[in-house]
C-alpha cells in the first residue's frame, strides 16, 4: 500500500542562529536535510536568520537584546549552530546568547539523548548500541547558573567569592514531572534515575530527593525510581551504561555528565541536544562548540546538527518525519561514514549532508 502525502496542518516558523566558527556550516547541512524531509512529508516551514555572533559583538557590542527575545517568542522553534569566537573573551557570547535565550525563553529542560548508533566507535570496551541508549533530562534555568553570588574584598588576600545554587520547588518539580512523563512515553525500562549528591549537598538535594519520591509515589507508580551520586554515575556511564534508561539531574551535574555521555556515544560529532520550553519556544543545537580551527575546511561533522533537526521535528509533533530522518542518519553512519571525528569521516561536511538528504528521499515512507 502506497501512503499519500499529508496536507500541511500548519506552517512552522523557525529561527536560525548559525553562530560562530563552524556553526553556519553544520546548520547549512541541517537545513539541507530539513528541506528533503519536508519535501517528502509535505511539511510547510519558513526560516529567518539572526546574526548573534562574535563578529557582530566585536563590531557593535551587541548580542541578544530584549527586542530580539520578544521576536523569538513568536517562532515555533530555534535552530542553533554554535557560539564562541576566539577573539571574544570566553563567557561573553555564551552568556549573551545561550544563557540569555535559555533564561529569557524559560527553556527549563535540557534534553540529551545518549545513543550509540551501529558502526560508531566508542571508547567503552565491550559495549555496543544495545548497552548505550539512555536520555538525560537536565534542569536548565536554575542551580549554579542563575548567577547568584558575589565578591567580598575582591583583589585582596582576604578575597571571598560565593556562587549560590538556587533550587526552587517550582523549578525542581516541573523538571521532575517532565522526566517522569518522558520516561513513561519512552516506554522502555520505565526507570528514572535521580542523579545528585545527597550525602554532601544536603539542602538542595534534600529538596530534589523529597520531590522526586513524592511525585513518583503519587502520580507515577508504574515508573521505577533509582538514585545515584553524580560521581558514581560517571563511573557507571563507563562501566555499566546499560543500567540507565532516563536520568534527571540539576543544571551543573547535567552539564558535566552529558559531555561524558557524548564521549561514550561516539563524540561531539554525533551529540545533539534540545533546550526545551514545553509550553513555549524551544531551541535545538549540536552540543559541541564552534570549533574555529575547522572553519571553512569541510572537515567538521554535521551529524549532531542534523540530529538536532530530528529532535526539533519530533518535539514539534512531526514524529513520522523525525523517524525517517533518524533512519536516514543511521543508514549514512552505518554504511558510508568511516568515523564521527572531524577530518576522519571519509567525506566532507557537505557530502555528509548530501548523503543524509539522499537517504531520506530514497527510504520508504
Amino acid at each position: 500500500m502506497v501512503k499519500t502525502k499529508k496536507s500541511p496542518a500548519k506552517k512552522y516558523n523557525i529561527a536560525v542562529i548559525g553562530g560562530d566558527g563552524t556553526g553556519p556550516e553544520v546548520v547549512a547541512e541541517g537545513l539541507k536535510v530539513l528541506k528533503a524531509v519536508a519535501q517528502k512529508h509535505n511539511i510547510d516551514y519558513s526560516l529567518k536568520e539572526f546574526d548573534f555572533t562574535g563578529k557582530r559583538y566585536l563590531k557593535t557590542g551587541k548580542l541578544v537584546g530584549d527586542k530580539d527575545v520578544e521576536e523569538l517568542k513568536t517562532f515555533d522553534s530555534i535552530y542553533l549552530g554554535a557560539v564562541g569566537d576566539p577573539e571574544v573573551k570566553p563567557g561573553i557570547i555564551e552568556h549573551g546568547v545561550l544563557l540569555k535565550l535559555r533564561f529569557a525563553l524559560d527553556q527549563y529542560i535540557n534534553l540529551r539523548p545518549v545513543i550509540l548508533y551501529p558502526n560508531v566507535w566508542t571508547p567503552v570496551r565491550d559495549k555496543g548500541p544495545e548497552q548505550i541508549d539512555f536520555v538525560v533530562v537536565r534542569e536548565n534555568t536554575e542551580g549554579l547558573y542563575v548567577g547568584t553570588g558575589g565578591y567580598l574584598k575582591k583583589g585582596s588576600q582576604d578575597e571571598v567569592a560565593t556562587q549560590v545554587s538556587v533550587n526552587t520547588r517550582k523549578g525542581v518539580e516541573r523538571c521532575l514531572r517532565y522526566a517522569f512523563e518522558y520516561t513513561k512515553k519512552r516506554n522502555k525500562r520505565k526507570q528514572l534515575t535521580l542523579v545528585g549528591k545527597t550525602n554532601v549537598l544536603t539542602y538542595a538535594w534534600d529538596l530534589w530527593e523529597r520531590a522526586f519520591h513524592e511525585i513518583g509515589q503519587k502520580d507515577y507508580p508504574g515508573i521505577k525510581r533509582e538514585y545515584s551520586h553524580v560521581d558514581a554515575t560517571c563511573m557507571w556511564f563507563v562501566k555499566n551504561p546499560e543500567w540507565f534508561d532516563v536520568i534527571v539531574t540539576d543544571n551543573m551535574f547535567g552539564d558535566i555528565i552529558t559531555d561524558l555521555g557524548a564521549v561514550i556515544q561516539g563524540g561531539m560529532g554525533i551529540a545533539a541536544g534540545g533546550n526545551l520550553n514545553p509550553e513555549g519556544v524551544s531551541m535545538y543545537e549540536p552540543i559541541g562548540g564552534s570549533a574555529p580551527k575547522y572553519t571553512g575546511t569541510g572537515k567538521i561533522n554535521p551529524m549532531a546538527s542534523i540530529m538536532s533537526v530530528q529532535m526539533m521535528l519530533d518535539q514539534m509533533g512531526e514524529t513520522t518525519a523525525a523517524d525517517i530522518l533518524e533512519r536516514a542518519c543511521v543508514e549514512v553512519i552505518t554504511k558510508k561514514m568511516k568515523s564521527m571525528a572531524a577530518g576522519r569521516m571519509g567525506m566532507t561536511t557537505t557530502e555528509v549532508g548530501d548523503c543524509v538528504a539522499d537517504a531520506i528521499l530514497s527510504l520508504p515512507a
